[in-house]
């Protein structure tokens, strides 16, 4: 917009009035209730957007702090683990409140129609960008998100514990996925062969569920740990979970196994006297 235009000249001048008169009009129509902070960034938001309409035409790109807003929101959401429709759900009426506002700017500048709706068509489409920047970063952050708790997940599924000089426990806990197995292959195993381990517990017990497919990866990595000196042995093995190995034909003849893992640091210990 020129900034000889009369509009242009209102925005830029009255930008605080109109910034808290959208976000007063936004919260009455959606019963919302937010905190100060949220509120006071919202000012901010429309105060920003307000000058942009005012400083900028058509041509022009789109205001960095509402870019920022919308990635705030998402991030916000995200961490709260809202949904996305809450934000979603804000912009109809926030598209009201400027339709409004911008009827009584208009009726008292003398607007032509023209005016008045190529306005109105520059709010929306910033309001559109606002809408897509909000859904792509809240998706890039809630896949962040569910890696990094996927992740954690995955650690606190199989620890390795040190018990004795040269003796460790895995216990296996939860759903074993193949994130989680994969996890183990890469992270937990290494350390197994720093710390020069003689025997490995794998313990079962905490186990939630356990296919097929997931039960010959984990016997293929106990197999590699044999072959790399450490002697695996198991404990813990349910009577389901004994049945899954046995469906799906795995070999467990050259491994030991106990019923818990006491018994089997007693075997361990009674090996080594």
């Amino acid at each position: 917009m020129n900034n000889q235009n009369p509009v242009s000249v209102y925005f830029t001048t009255h930008t605080s009035t109109l910034a808290n008169q959208m976000v007063e009009g936004v919260l009455q129509r959606t019963g919302l209730r937010i905190s100060e902070e949220e509120k006071r960034q919202a000012i901010l938001m429309y105060t920003d957007l307000f000058k942009f309409l005012g400083e900028s035409d058509e041509s022009a790109g789109v205001s960095e702090h509402l870019l920022s807003w919308s990635k705030q929101n998402a991030q916000r959401l995200a961490v709260s683990e809202g949904r996305l429709s809450e934000i979603a759900l804000r912009y109809p009426p926030t598209r009201e409140v400027f339709i409004n506002l911008m009827t009584n700017i208009g009726s008292n500048l003398g607007l032509s129609l023209k005016e008045h709706s190529t306005i109105i068509n520059r709010f929306n489409s910033l309001l559109d960008v606002s809408l897509n920047e909000t859904v792509l970063a809240f998706e890039q952050i809630a896949e962040q998100y569910r890696e990094n708790t996927e992740r954690e997940l995955a650690e606190l599924s199989a620890p390795l514990v040190l018990i004795q000089d040269g003796v460790a426990v895995m216990p296996l806990i939860g759903i074993m996925d193949s994130y989680r197995v994969t996890h183990i292959a890469e992270d937990v195993v290494p350390k197994i062969a720093e710390h020069r381990l003689r025997y490995l517990i794998a313990d079962y017990s905490g186990i939630l569920d356990l296919d097929e497919v997931i039960a010959h990866s984990l016997r293929s990595m106990g197999s590699a740990l044999i072959l790399m000196g450490v002697e695996v042995v198991v404990s813990g093995m349910r009577p389901e979970l004994a049945m899954t190995v046995i469906k799906s034909g795995i070999n467990m003849s050259d491994i030991k196994t106990f019923a818990h893992v006491k018994q089997a640091l007693e075997w361990i210990n009674s090996r080594s006297r």
